[in-house]
């Protein structure tokens, strides 16, 4: 198979040759590198050669050719935005497509148009080409494995070649993109070759309230699998109603070889609860596990207890182990129509957080994710939707760690197409009930499903942000439904077609919804709870009418907290020549037309993570209901 440059104008064509999504747990060959690192992963991270082109036309065409001479390449630090390195124009946007007012495009199979756009993106003036090239060698514990690749953040379609050869596409800028590398690796001397376009039919889907970047943003690994691996891991703890005693399900999927898996449960201070055998390839299912006393995972007591299993081939040596931390906890929407954690009324004191770093934009650190946690426990923050895309891979795990509520968003939001200028006109609104863009919303509820189901963390599966509802919404909602029954799921757009509000989110969920407004709802024999998913608006000086809505807490038990837009400011540092000083920067501050300007900036915490006077009010009434 060769790429095909008109992938990027066809939303039916989002993955080529990429691997299924699957859990995100680590493997390793024993024991031992659980501290010193998987011998079965290396980084690809740190400097690429690189070549920017303004348009696809001007891109270097056969740059992944062995024979290519790059010497005119330029250097890139990956993972990183390419406009921070000095390419392109840095823009900030909150409802409109970048686009707007410079180029007519519509999303394809709209208007009543039942075809394709030839050249929508692959030869259009305003999408801008990264070509990058990396060679390496494999370690000797790759020599002889199946090698596969994987991209964790790339925006925002991604071509990808080995040696000459193509190897896979991918759009979904923030889930891991995976292929396999197999049947073209070599032990010495090989040319990974990416191109990344920043506009495809995926930008009609990624029209987040954010700054607009490309490239490759977040860690690129190779990964060795041995002769038998565990690719899935599926992990079903489940209390029973007594919530002192519970069961445990998990089902792996293994490649290659039958194995043998041994498997062992302990509890927090490390003794041994339970442990099996099961051997086989495919899926293999461990018998039931009863536990008899339950430890219950929640923001009070985040317990998490410690799975490991051992795979051994036919001889019985060891192939690789594979850690995994799980929680029980339970979430209900009872008839009372009230939702509960543990048998307790849930209250959310929450956030929305973007990943942010002042000096790098989306490329966050382990070090940026763990002082959002302590900011969050310093406060009284006990909830975080992932605005408006999943995470990065760790920052979930911190979250079951911290006892933090995760509300997990698909990467999904389409604003410009169904809201102009403030006004609401969805005559091109996407996915709404369009065929041609089903696959690829319900592939992103996939891989966001696959990638984190076995977080206690998590207790919300959220669709999407601001892209209206429709049919294809309602899809993502049943695929949910089919696959998890241990959690809720959220919507707050099909506030615009209440039609479908029976099909379409377990909650009633508003954005800067005035306290009044939430009465005049409770009071009126509602048939869902209510959460602010957005409120309290951050900007200025703003949150001083928190307490109004702190009241309802105590009156509504139906009234079930919500999320503060939003935890940190999108700004970056510009050293400013005049005061020979590095200066935080908003939208529009770039010389980008059009920009949203500074409402880039309305976080609790200023870009470099001072906290803002704001937080001190969060922190006080968040208090009042732990």
């Amino acid at each position: 198979m060769q790429a095909n440059l008109q992938w990027l104008d066809d939303p039916e064509v989002f993955r080529v040759n990429q691997l299924p999504a699957h859990s995100d747990h680590h493997y390793y060959h024993d024991t031992a590198e659980f501290k010193t690192g998987s011998r079965f992963i290396k980084s690809l991270n740190g400097a690429w050669r690189f070549n920017f082109a303004k348009t696809p036309a001007e891109r270097p065409v056969d740059f992944y050719q062995p024979d290519f001479d790059a010497t005119d390449f330029d250097t890139i630090q990956v993972p990183g935005h390419i406009e921070l390195a000095g390419y392109g124009q840095i823009q900030y946007i909150n409802t409109l497509y970048p686009w707007e007012g410079k180029i007519y495009r519509r999303p394809p199979y709209t208007l009543n148009q039942d075809q394709l756009t030839p050249g929508l993106f692959s030869d259009a003036a305003d999408n801008t080409v990264g070509s990058y090239l990396k060679t390496f060698d494999l370690d000797d514990a790759f020599k002889g494995q199946r090698i596969i690749i994987q991209f964790q953040g790339v925006e925002e379609a991604l071509y990808v070649w080995l040696n000459g050869h193509f190897i896979g596409y991918a759009e979904d800028s923030f889930t891991p993109s995976e292929f396999d590398l197999t049947p073209y690796i070599q032990d010495q001397g090989n040319v990974l070759a990416v191109r990344v376009y920043k506009r495809s039919t995926a930008a009609f889907i990624e029209d987040q309230d954010m700054f607009r970047f490309s490239g490759i943003f977040r860690d690129v690994n190779i990964l060795a699998e041995p002769a038998s691996h565990i690719t899935d891991l599926d992990i079903r703890p489940v209390p029973n109603a007594n919530l002192k005693s519970g069961e445990l399900n998990i089902t792996t999927k293994v490649t290659g070889e039958p194995a043998t898996l041994a498997l062992t449960v302990k509890d927090h201070d490390g003794q041994v609860l339970t442990s099996q055998t099961q051997t086989g390839s495919g899926s293999v299912t461990f018998d039931t596990m009863l536990f008899d006393q339950l430890h219950l995972w929640s923001p009070e007591t985040p317990y998490l207890y410690q799975l490991t299993i051992e795979v051994y081939d036919a001889d019985h040596q060891l192939l690789e182990v594979v850690p995994y931390q799980f929680g029980f906890r339970t979430v209900e929407l009872r008839d009372d129509k009230v939702i509960y954690v543990n048998n307790k009324r849930l209250v959310i004191n929450g956030v929305n957080r973007h990943e942010w770093n002042a000096h790098t934009g989306r490329v966050i650190s382990m070090a940026d994710m763990r002082a959002d946690i302590q900011t969050m426990l310093a406060n009284n923050i006990n909830a975080d939707r992932t605005c408006h895309y999943p995470d990065q891979l760790p920052w979930y795990q911190l979250c079951d760690e911290a006892g933090i509520y995760l509300m997990a968003e698909n990467n999904l939001e389409s604003h410009g197409s169904w809201q102009k200028m403030g006004a609401i006109e969805p005559s091109y609104n996407v996915p709404g009930d369009n065929p041609h863009w089903l696959a690829a919303v319900i592939d992103r509820a996939r891989s966001n499903y696959e990638w984190f189901k076995n977080h206690p963390s998590i207790i919300f599966w959220s669709l999407g942000n601001e892209s209206y509802a429709g049919e294809d919404i309602a899809a993502m909602q049943t695929f949910y439904k089919e696959h998890d029954d241990s959690r809720l799921v959220h919507y707050e757009g099909v506030v615009h077609t209440p039609e479908l509000k029976d099909r379409i989110s377990d909650v009633e969920s508003r954005m800067y919804e005035k306290p009044q407004n939430i009465v005049a709802y409770l009071e009126d024999n509602p048939t869902k709870p209510f959460l602010d998913c957005e409120y309290m608006h951050d900007m200025g000086n703003s949150l001083g009418g928190m307490q109004s809505y702190n009241d309802l807490i105590d009156k509504y038990p139906m009234y079930q907290g919500g999320f503060i837009w939003d935890f940190i400011d999108q700004a970056l540092f510009v050293h400013d020549p005049i005061t020979d000083q590095d200066v935080l920067r908003y939208g529009g501050d770039f010389d980008e037309r059009h920009s949203d300007y500074e409402f880039s900036g309305d976080g609790l915490m200023f870009a470099d993570r001072t906290p803002k006077p704001a937080m001190q009010e969060v922190k006080y009434y968040y208090g009042l209901h732990k």
